[in-house]
């Protein structure tokens, strides 16, 4: 698998936009602790204290759709869970993660493909581009495009549309487009609810810039 960005797969510190049926003060705690506890364990930790932290919120993400199965918010930070740890994880064995964080983007887009501005598309964007195609799973670059225009046609302003679309023409050479959506993304409105999250995207978008800049310097 494509581990050194399937990591950040779904990584999102998305838009704090809750479907209004779901979005009571219990849950909107619960899933907020949830994002804070990701945004630690994949900024701040690293090999076994990092899986080991993923693999406590799988189960803290299990229980949260658990009590809100109608919650597509509760779906993709499942999703987004999963396909964390199996970034972290790696080699063959984290197939079954990243399948399982498939089957939950495609859970919450039937529920609410708006919810958390969309994020669910970038997801399942991420997930189609980096992990492998047939026979050994189900990654597609046509279909990752697909999700991720879509995604950015939801969220035009987001960071993370923006970075993972940049990311995506950085890996198909188009290194002027990716500068675009890069800088984009560096320039996002901020989310105040999730300063570690903003913190470690923007450090991405500039390691990612600087690569994109060495390619536009040597044409």
């Amino acid at each position: 698998m494509k581990t050194s960005t399937l990591l950040v797969a779904a990584t999102f510190a998305f838009a704090s936009h809750f479907s209004v049926a779901q979005a009571s003060q219990p849950f909107t705690t619960e899933l907020l602790n949830i994002q804070h506890n990701w945004a630690n364990t994949n900024y701040k930790l690293q090999e076994e204290s990092q899986l080991k932290a993923y693999e406590n919120l799988i189960k803290e993400t299990e229980n949260l759709k658990a009590a809100y199965p109608d919650s597509a918010e509760s779906w993709i930070w499942y999703g987004i869970v999963q396909s964390s740890y199996a970034g972290a994880k790696g080699g063959l064995g984290a197939l079954t993660h990243a399948k399982n964080a498939k089957a939950a983007f495609e859970k919450a887009l039937t529920i609410d493909e708006q919810a958390l501005s969309g994020s669910a598309y970038t997801s399942l964007g991420i997930l189609y581009h980096k992990v492998p195609g047939w026979p050994i799973a189900f990654g597609s670059d046509k279909k990752a495009q697909s999700l991720l225009e879509t995604a950015l046609k939801m969220n035009p302003e987001g960071i993370d549309p923006n970075y993972f679309y940049g990311e995506f023409m950085y890996d198909e050479k188009e290194y002027a487009k990716a500068k675009v959506f890069l800088e984009k993304a560096l320039n996002a409105p901020a989310r105040s609810e999730r300063p570690l999250a903003d913190e470690g995207r923007k450090e991405e978008i500039n390691a990612l810039l600087v690569k994109v800049n060495k390619k536009l310097s040597k044409r």
